[in-house]
């Protein structure tokens, strides 16, 4: 049998960012200002600090603003609510971003509800959420939304096909699930209860591995000509997905890394230019 064909999300990210700044330049010509993304970090996580940074350089080749706000890994839960909740009343912030993991200390899903909706440029509240499940117009979580264009790219049609989904985070799992079952996907998710998980993925037409569990998903779990998407990354550039294993059964595989990953940061930058742009309209300009 033949090798899987990588989905190169890097090539295709790069495009998406090429017109995203075309898109940000037409803002800054009409408004005088350009797109602004704030990003707020609590702590020194390394890891973290690593993304904010990458993201703050993607912003600027993009014509995107980057403001930044960190904060102190003793800040509390309210402290960071009011910091938000100021972001999102400030009219030269179009989107925001907030870092995770953010200390257990802080009530994580209170502070992603004080970002409005209108500046969930990462697709991370409430409201956000009820978009994607019922398909109406709002910011899709960043890594899910990456996912579906990197479908679309490859002509993969989710239409009547079964999607197992290894992972129910808030951000990923959870969402890119809705996602697919919007497109007619027959959806099925699976996690840390489920029974034999081998046998619910050898089912499956789409896998998404987004557990955070390196090299859950084996080559012998993949149905022959499935398309495997992996958006796990953990230590040692390995994903969810044994790809060795798999890229001989698979049709179409992600990489880890050039797969997801780029596809991630594209989505957000995409989705603050469109946040900008709205808010622009809105104002008659």
């Amino acid at each position: 049998m033949s090798q899987a064909r990588l989905m190169d999300g890097t090539s295709l990210a790069r495009r998406i960012v090429e017109d995203t700044a075309k898109r940000a330049a037409d803002v800054t010509d009409r408004t005088g200002k350009a797109p602004c993304l704030a990003t707020v970090l609590v702590g020194e996580d390394p890891a973290s600090v690593t993304y904010v940074r990458m993201k703050q350089n993607r912003c600027r080749k993009a014509g995107i603003e980057s403001r930044h706000v960190a904060l102190p890994a003793t800040t509390t839960t309210e402290e960071l609510v009011g910091t938000l909740r100021d972001l999102s009343e400030d009219p030269g912030v179009h989107g925001i971003l907030l870092q995770h993991p953010m200390g257990e200390h802080i009530d994580e899903r209170a502070a992603f509800e004080a970002i409005a909706p209108e500046k969930d440029v990462d697709g991370v509240t409430f409201a956000s959420f009820a978009t994607m499940s019922f398909g109406l117009p709002g910011f899709v979580s960043c890594t899910p939304g990456g996912i579906m264009r990197l479908l679309d790219a490859y002509d993969v049609d989710p239409s009547g096909k079964r999607a197992v989904v290894v992972g129910r985070s808030a951000i990923l799992g959870k969402p890119v699930g809705m996602l697919l079952l919007a497109r007619d996907a027959t959806v099925t998710y699976c996690h840390s209860r489920t029974r034999d998980l081998s046998s619910v993925v050898r089912e499956a037409d789409i896998v998404v591995a987004a557990v955070g569990r390196p090299r859950l998903i084996r080559g012998e779990d993949i149905k022959p000509g499935a398309v495997v998407i992996d958006a796990g990354y953990n230590l040692g550039n390995v994903g969810d997905v044994d790809f060795d294993s798999a890229v001989e059964r698979a049709g179409l595989i992600t990489p880890v890394p050039g797969g997801v990953g780029p596809m991630t940061i594209a989505t957000l930058l995409e989705q603050t230019v469109e946040a900008a742009d709205a808010a622009a309209r809105q104002l008659g300009v």
